[in-house]
């Protein structure tokens, strides 16, 4: 497939298009930063500025492309990553502002050139959980898509906005458009660099519901996507299988959630974060997890 992805160059995105890249897909990535990944090209565009995402969605992914003499491809999907990635990197007013209006560009684009399938990446911070003032616990566990989705921070609200702005574009164009609710990405090399501190202090993972999404994995997601055609608007939870500390689930809700409900039988390790509806509908299947990239020392201590 020939892909518009956005935000290519940062934590998620790099991992993401060379997983794509992997797979037999071309990868344009439109990004302030070019992309380091090999195989995949960066055009600089403002994706605030909607002149700009129109003319990107309409040019050659390369000079190769201009041989046949039979004009501009077409994009066969955008996955739009590029984002303010959490609160304090800017003023709020100016995450929600870029973050909002950069989605809202590139599905306006989308829908008015006939590109067919749009995957954008939400959050696991849209269930008010992992920015919120002060502790809070989910409703109910697990945490599925039907949990409710009201944030305190600008930019959590800024997803929740794109997830109903997402919606909309649908109704109108009858494309496909998936949202990814994205939980806290884990690239290869911090397994050794961070769990060690998660298992020795699993209340630095309470924000995060326990969860976490190993970057490979997550680009698994997106083809998973790329390959399913006909769902209309869905959004999905994103984690891997288990959780994040060494605790068993059980351990986990005596320590921290004793008063909330649970709403079925859960396997000991399996994560707080549902992957059920993603695993179901596209095929996702998380190959990674920390229990097999650290030591068995390390596991253990």
């Amino acid at each position: 497939m020939r892909i518009l992805f956005t935000g290519g160059s940062g934590k998620a995105g790099r991992h993401a298009t060379a997983y794509l890249r992997d797979q037999g897909h071309r990868v344009t990535n439109l990004d302030w930063i070019v992309s380091d990944v090999p195989g995949i090209t960066t055009l600089k565009v403002d994706l605030t500025d909607a002149g700009q995402v129109f003319n990107a969605c309409q040019a050659y992914a390369g000079i190769d492309e201009l041989e046949p003499g039979t004009g501009v491809p077409r994009y066969d999907a955008i996955v739009h990553f590029a984002a303010i990635p959490a609160i304090l990197h800017r003023p709020d007013n100016e995450t929600y502002r870029i973050n909002t209006l950069s989605t809202y560009n590139v599905l306006d684009a989308a829908t008015r050139l006939g590109i067919p399938k749009v995957i954008f990446a939400s959050s696991e911070t849209t269930y008010g959980i992992c920015f919120a003032d002060g502790e809070k616990t989910p409703d109910y566990l697990p945490v599925d898509e039907e949990h409710p989705t009201v944030p305190q921070d600008s930019y959590a609200m800024s997803k929740v906005v794109n997830e109903v702005t997402a919606r909309s574009f649908q109704a109108r164009s009858g494309i496909d458009i998936y949202g990814l609710r994205i939980n806290n990405v884990i690239e290869p090399h911090e397994y050794a660099e961070l769990f060690p501190d998660f298992l020795d202090q699993p209340a630095m993972r309470q924000r995060n519901i326990f969860a976490y999404i190993d970057a490979r994995d997550l680009g698994q997601m997106v083809d998973c996507c790329l390959k399913t055609d006909g769902l209309g608007y869905e959004v999905f939870n994103v984690a891997n299988n288990d959780l994040s500390v060494g605790l068993t689930n059980a351990q986990v809700i005596e320590r921290f959630y004793p008063n909330v409900p649970l709403r079925r039988e859960m396997g000991e390790f399996e994560t707080f974060y549902s992957n059920d509806k993603a695993r179901r509908l596209v095929g996702f299947a998380p190959t990674y997890s920390w229990r097999d990239a650290l030591p068995s020392a390390d596991r253990e201590g």
